[in-house]
């Protein structure tokens, strides 16, 4: 097993530690895909990297935004601009000093052309320095949401990455291989000792970390394994091997809340799943039909949306958990309504009828991408959708990969039909439209290209009056709801299994904050 071991002096210290000191060993069912904190934005990957790494403006368990390493922000009077005051004395993990150049070159760097944050962060002008403790973000326009933005930057030391060669973001679509990819300097809570990707991660507490005051964690060491097999993971958890499981499946829920020592808790995501349909005029790589794209005509991609029986598929396939909907953003996001979450409406009539009259009577072939490592049950409600479209004549073929591979399709664009998933960490519907709807959007791998839809959310960025922002954003969700570029399933129900003297507070965005965690809690 090749290692990347980070620090001797780390590693000994890990070795070293007291018999009292308390190791939390977890899993999930996937690795991260990489270190870089800027070239993926994968929830995973943001959640194991933000153990490591701090955000100027973050999130509590409650998800309200709280202080990181800003202490305070404001907008400018009379100026695009917004103040941030810095947290002084914070050091990163290889000693390093924090100051405001740091945030300037992390803020650039997420705007380069590798990075995963590129939109994200497109309203940003230039970062001024104010002094070592200060900067003004000045952004092209007003800017509503910057602060909420915000929360999905992490900072990174300007030397260290000039020392290692990574200035700009790993160009994670070329698989490019740099030293951000297996090593990390951040300021968070724990720093890594060792990595070997897809076997195990190392990393031990901080004790220089400035927020250990106000939070009342105990774990000295984390032990994380990544398991894809969902038997294996549920096997370790209930022989004690593990403390903490992600992503226990589905249909052991029971079992586990039922073992001895053992407990669950549940709490609905803010993460959507849907499927994604090609919309560009060219044939599909995948389908029998070659003269034209089935999916570019709206009456086919509502026949998808009426055909899938999404009750049956929370029922069988999420045994309960999961909320059935028909937009792309679940409801504790800015801009959601019951009306526009509620579902198309499973009707296999109407979707035979709205194939007839597009052409396609006797329906037409297509491959299905699914992960089958990232979402709940992702793989098994494929399956179930690959059923229910067949009979209306679609004639599925179901190709399920582990999420590396899957999103690599996804982020090319080389995908004809494709499920995925997409959380808000900004908790508003801005987010999620310039990445899936926008002619531009990083993730926008079903081509939806509506003018009136990407002017409108252009306006959207930066309209300041917050009832003229929220009803433009509901008539881009009307507008996208009814050219149905994509086919909503649910929202995610999310359940974390741990062992009874583990207290670790679950939270909406799925990501765990082990600075909370107390070992030995009873």
């Amino acid at each position: 097993m090749k290692k990347c071991v980070m620090s001797l002096l780390a590693v000994m210290a890990v070795a070293g530690t007291a018999a009292s000191a308390e190791t939390l060993r977890w899993s999930s069912s996937g690795d991260a895909l990489t270190f870089d904190p800027h070239s993926e934005v994968d929830a995973s990957t943001r959640a194991i990297n933000g153990i490591m790494y701090e955000r100027l403006i973050s999130r509590d368990v409650a998800l309200n935004l709280i202080g990181g390493l800003a202490t305070s922000w404001e907008p400018v009077e009379g100026e695009n601009a917004w103040l941030l005051k810095l947290r002084e004395g914070v050091k990163f993990h290889e000693g390093q000093d924090f100051t405001a150049e740091d945030v300037v070159f992390s803020i650039n760097r997420t705007q380069a052309p590798t990075s995963a944050y590129i939109k994200l962060m497109s309203s940003i002008e230039t970062v001024e320095v104010i002094n070592d403790y200060e900067v003004k973000l000045v952004t092209k326009d007003p800017n509503p949401i910057l602060p909420a933005q915000l929360t999905s930057i992490m900072i990174m030391d300007s030397d260290w990455s000039e020392e290692n060669g990574v200035v700009e973001p790993q160009n994670f679509q070329t698989k490019e291989e740099t030293y951000a990819v297996r090593h990390a300097n951040g300021t968070g809570p724990f720093k890594l000792v060792s990595r070997a990707p897809d076997e195990q991660t190392i990393m031990a507490r901080n004790e220089d970390w400035w927020g250990w005051g106000d939070h009342p964690g105990n774990i000295d060491t984390l032990e994380f394994r990544p398991i894809a097999n969902a038997a294996t993971r549920v096997a370790s958890l209930l022989s004690g091997e593990l403390d903490f499981v992600l992503d226990p499946p589905l249909q052991d829920i029971k079992r586990i809340d039922g073992a001895e020592g053992l407990e669950i808790q549940t709490v609905p995501e803010v993460r959507t799943i849907f499927f994604g349909m090609k919309q560009s005029p060219e044939p599909l790589k995948s389908s029998n039909v070659k003269d034209k794209n089935p999916f570019a005509d709206v009456r086919v991609r509502l026949a998808v949306n009426h055909a899938l029986d999404l009750k049956a598929i929370q029922r069988v396939v999420m045994d309960g958990n999961s909320f059935p909907t028909g937009m792309l953003t679940s409801p504790n996001v800015l801009g959601s309504t019951p009306e526009l979450d509620a579902p198309y409406g499973f009707d296999p009539e109407k979707s035979k009828e709205l194939m007839a009259e597009a052409g396609y009577a006797d329906g037409f072939s297509v491959q299905l991408d699914c992960p089958n490592d990232r979402y709940l049950n992702d793989e098994k409600i494929c399956q179930a959708a690959v059923s229910m479209l067949a009979r209306i004549g679609i004639d599925v073929t179901l190709e399920a990969t582990p999420k590396n591979i899957h999103f690599t399709k996804v982020n090319d664009k080389d995908t004809d039909f494709f499920l995925i998933g997409w959380g808000v960490p900004t908790l508003d519907s801005q987010y999620p439209m310039e990445y899936l709807l926008d002619v531009g959007g990083r993730a926008n791998a079903a081509e939806y290209n509506n003018p009136e839809v990407n002017a409108k959310i252009a306006q959207i960025s930066k309209e300041m009056d917050p009832e003229t922002r929220l009803n433009l954003i509901h008539d881009v969700w009307e507008i996208a709801r009814a050219d149905a570029p994509y086919a909503p399933v649910h929202h995610q129900v999310i359940s974390w299994a741990m062992v009874s003297d583990l207290d670790l507070p679950i939270a909406a965005d799925n990501t765990p904050r082990f600075e909370f965690a107390v070992k030995n809690a009873n």
